[in-house]
């Protein structure tokens, strides 16, 4: 049986964070390619395949930060979520904030899940390797 790559698309724009994430899903077992773009005007950009992006995989999975540069992971949550070919993707908000107000307004939007960044590598490579193995091993997901 031959591995399928998991395209996974990282809105980041912490450059410390960048790097952590990336060394975090070299260790992990699953055949994947981490795009990364770092604000989210440029994650619309990816997801809908317009301008210097047009030749991007569709993402099946995104990793978003809340506090983002242009258009804020709020904002590009609600256009994933209100679009009919991008709604079925599923979207981890990754962030630093804990604050209960970004937790609600994330689910509200209809986030799939909610993760408040660790602080170090060792345990940012755990949680992406449970997400990994959750979204990618455990999950049924539709075929789009």
């Amino acid at each position: 049986m031959t591995a399928t790559q998991i395209d996974i698309l990282l809105v980041e724009d912490n450059e410390g964070d960048i790097l952590l994430a990336r060394k975090a899903f070299e260790r992990t077992k699953i055949l994947n390619a981490v795009h990364v773009v770092r604000d989210g005007e440029a994650a619309l950009e990816f997801l809908h395949q317009r301008g210097e992006h047009a030749a991007a995989p569709r993402p099946d999975l995104v990793l978003l930060d809340i506090n983002l540069p242009k258009v804020n992971g709020h904002e590009v949550l609600a256009e994933i979520k209100a679009n009919p070919e991008l709604r079925k993707i599923p979207v981890v908000m990754l962030t630093s904030s804990d604050r209960p107000s970004d937790i609600e307004a994330s689910y509200d939007a209809h986030a799939n899940s909610y993760i408040t960044k660790p602080p170090d590598l060792s345990k940012l490579a755990e949680a992406v390797k449970s997400l990994e193995e959750y979204w990618f091993v455990l999950v049924k997901r539709p075929q789009s």
